[in-house]
């Protein structure tokens, strides 16, 4: 669905952590934002539809 609207699906994470496991949360935010960073701006937020 993502990919027809022009999004690459690693813009969207889903992962279940508990709260008890912050250090699995640190390292799961830690591991997307790197793959955002990598991926660049959203190529879309140029054309204002997001």
């Amino acid at each position: 669905v993502l990919e027809g609207i022009g999004i690459d699906p690693r813009r969207l994470h889903l992962e279940w952590v508990s709260a008890s496991e912050s250090g699995k949360f640190a390292k799961v935010v830690s591991t997307f934002d790197q793959t955002l960073r990598e991926l660049g701006p959203n190529p879309l937020a140029k054309e204002r539809l997001l």
